[in-house]
């Protein structure tokens, strides 16, 4: 595989999910940062759900699409609930991506088989309508055993993607996609899903080590999205 540090940024941003998430955010600063995700080739760009009628204005007949967050920060609705959130978000002329979160309570709990059905009922959803699902762990908050685990438990329910951090969390460490998390999913997914890395993910080199490690998006923030493509001046 090419080495990341020989490819250009347009490559490197096919990797790129471009977060907008910040809760506080104006229409003009959602306008703004999604504009530029689009600007910097990024493959999509991650929003809330009230932002998806202006994603998809902005983001037709560009390169770049959209990854929709689900249950998002926490993962603590029913799983009810969370299969519904993916019915409106996902329906026709829905997203490409859906970014849901586990209920990692249910992983330090050990409750696997409620774990593997919560997304189940998410992935079922979202494949009808040929979505991408990336299960969201919070892995700040989970032992590396558990982190194997539920990536088990997310591949046999059928997801697309793992991925190690919402950004949000706020009860502990907050350390997000480290090498010996990534390696854990890695090893643990054995090439029957992808792992997204998120979180923490701010300077250049992190960002090339993780794509030499083997990830197959990483979730930027968005004023770290230019830093880590060598475009600190801009496109």
């Amino acid at each position: 595989m090419k080495q990341a540090a020989c490819m250009t940024a347009a490559e490197l941003a096919r990797y790129i999910d471009h977060s907008v998430l910040k809760p506080e955010f104006s229409e003009t600063e959602i306008r703004r940062e999604i504009a530029a995700g689009i600007a910097y080739g990024c493959v999509t760009v991650c929003i809330n759900p009230a932002a998806l009628e202006l994603a998809r204005e902005l983001c037709r007949g560009t390169a770049t699409g959209i990854s929709v967050v689900c249950d998002f920060p926490f993962g603590l609705s029913t799983t009810e609930s969370k299969a519904l959130q993916a019915e409106l978000i996902c329906r026709p002329g829905g997203v490409d991506d859906l970014d849901v979160v586990a209920n990692y309570g249910w992983i330090r709990s050990g409750l696997w088989e409620r774990v593997t059905a919560d997304i189940r009922a998410v992935v079922e959803v979202a494949h009808r309508y040929e979505t991408l699902v990336k299960v969201i762990f919070e892995t700040d908050a989970l032992t590396l055993d558990e982190v194997r685990r539920a990536t088990v438990a997310a591949v046999e329910a059928g997801a697309d993607f793992v991925k190690t951090s919402t950004g949000f969390f706020t009860g502990a460490r907050r350390e997000g996609a480290t090498p010996a998390v990534i390696a854990a999913m890695l090893e643990a997914a054995a090439g029957r899903c992808r792992v997204k890395a998120s979180g923490g993910i701010r300077d250049r080199a992190s960002f090339l080590s993780l794509i030499d490690m083997g990830v197959h998006r990483l979730g930027i923030g968005y004023r770290s999205t230019p830093v880590v493509l060598g475009l600190e001046g801009g496109v």
